[in-house]
């Protein structure tokens, strides 16, 4: 299983993310787990130093051939014991020996996935740095333009789409807030044996792993169960919600492409092909390839959930349903992370469009704006009632909004023709749209600096 791919994917740099994601990179972790594993066993004295060194030094990817791996998984019917054998045999001497010692596959295996995951999971944190100073410098610069705020799929008051860059900009904040603090729960070492309770290694094991997670640069498993799964489903939880910052970007991106709306685009490169038959095409292909591999990722969860929840002390039908959706979601995430910095980073804003669409509707999208200020003189209910009634008459008979308010009495009593046209300017009333997209601009510069 894995990411869904399109010709998009072949352009995106992807900041050595996928390189990690290889069968040789799995390798290459069960080794540092075994190396670490040697290291902390001869510190705290269960096997010799002398053989230990050894151990390290053969831990070393170019001694695994993984050919031979997969021929020996066809002959043994195990997917570990393969791997052992060929570090057993490039091991000098009988140092060999001591290769794997107290432990059981899995903890090899969970413990590994979870040292690539934590290296994955430094590169994401990267990229999401990059994708706050394109919405930042964004946020910035349409601070001020004045677009159409949309409710129910319907137009509501104008804001500024710094202000709604702002919004995407907060989530994003929260999104890397969670991917740090799950960090101590989820990047965890396992090293309790075949049940988790050191029956082989008894308190020198507990010493081995609380050694191997300083070594690691992880925590440790106080319980080192192989049924405990809630920190892997946590860690997925967190990529989806950062995946749902991502979609929403996209979404928006799709929809307001419209050649109907056309206040945003996808940057584009020329010699780009929408259609092998519709010359004129051109598809928003970062967002499409974000909405569907997003939609994807949401699914994992559910599946993890319900395979963490099975019964005994370890099952091999929920570890490799929960192996396999974790790196999957590790491949959706690369995808969707990786379309959204260049997406953010590409943006087009049409600000034209932007504040034309907010004119569409000819001041009726101010309507709170002049009910507020007859609200102080009539009251909330009544001017509602009154701002109502004409926005009706306005809709209903294709009159015109500001005409009806100026010859309407009571509001014609209370100001002049000129204080009405001025209410019904949609740049007069966006509130602190401004003022917040800068502020939120700013403060991710801020937040950035200090993470250095």
């Amino acid at each position: 299983m894995s990411a869904l791919y399109d010709s998009k994917t072949k352009t995106m740099d992807d900041r050595g993310i996928r390189a990690l994601l290889t069968e040789e990179e799995k390798y290459r972790s069960w080794l540092d787990i075994e190396a670490a594993l040697a290291n902390a066993q001869s510190e705290i004295g269960i096997i010799p130093v002398d053989d230990a060194q050894k151990i390290i030094s053969s831990c070393r990817i170019e001694n695994i051939d993984i050919n031979t791996v997969n021929e020996l998984q066809r002959e043994i019917g195990h997917g570990f014991v393969p791997f052992l054998k060929m570090l057993v045999k490039a091991c000098p001497a009988d140092s060999g020996k001591f290769v794997h010692y107290g432990v059981t596959t899995q903890n090899i295996q969970q413990s590994a996935q979870l040292l690539v995951v934590k290296k994955v999971h430094v590169k994401f944190k990267t990229v999401i740095e990059e994708i706050l100073l394109n919405l930042a410098q964004i946020a910035t610069r349409e601070a001020n333009t004045v677009m159409p705020g949309r409710t129910h799929g319907r137009h509501a008051i104008p804001i500024t789409f710094g202000f709604k860059v702002a919004v995407w900009i907060d989530e994003f904040q929260m999104a890397l807030e969670r991917m740090e603090q799950c960090e101590k729960r989820v990047f965890r070492i396992m090293m309790g044996g075949a049940v988790g309770a050191f029956n082989s290694s008894g308190e020198a094991g507990r010493q081995v792993q609380t050694r191997m997670a300083e070594l690691l640069g992880m925590s440790e498993m106080s319980v080192p169960s192989r049924n405990i799964a809630s920190h892997k489903v946590e860690y997925v939880q967190v990529l989806s919600l950062l995946a749902s910052c991502c979609h929403k970007i996209a979404e928006e991106v799709y929809s307001t492409s419209l050649e109907e709306i056309a206040e945003l685009g996808e940057g584009f490169t020329t010699g780009t092909v929408g259609s092998s038959t519709m010359p004129h095409k051109v598809n928003p292909k970062l967002a499409k390839g974000i909405i569907a591999n997003a939609q994807k990722l949401y699914s994992l969860s559910s599946v993890m959930l319900n395979s963490s929840s099975r019964p005994y002390e370890a099952d091999s039908s929920s570890y490799m349903l929960l192996e396999s959706s974790l790196h999957e979601a590790l491949a959706l995430m690369t995808e969707i992370i990786l379309r959204a910095e260049e997406l953010t980073r590409t943006l087009r804003v049409n600000r034209e469009q932007m504040r034309h669409n907010a004119s569409i509707n000819n001041g009726l999208d101010n309507s709170e704006f002049i009910m507020m200020k007859l609200a102080a003189v009539l009251g909330k209910d009544k001017a509602h009632e009154k701002m109502y009634s004409l926005a009706m008459q306005s809709i209903h008979e294709k009159s015109s909004f500001s005409k009806l308010l100026c010859e309407d009495p009571q509001i014609s009593d209370l100001m002049t023709k000129d204080e009405i046209l001025t209410l019904l300017e949609p740049n007069n009333y966006t509130g602190l749209s401004s003022t917040i997209a800068e502020e939120v601009a700013m403060s991710v510069k801020e937040k950035l600096t200090l993470r250095g």
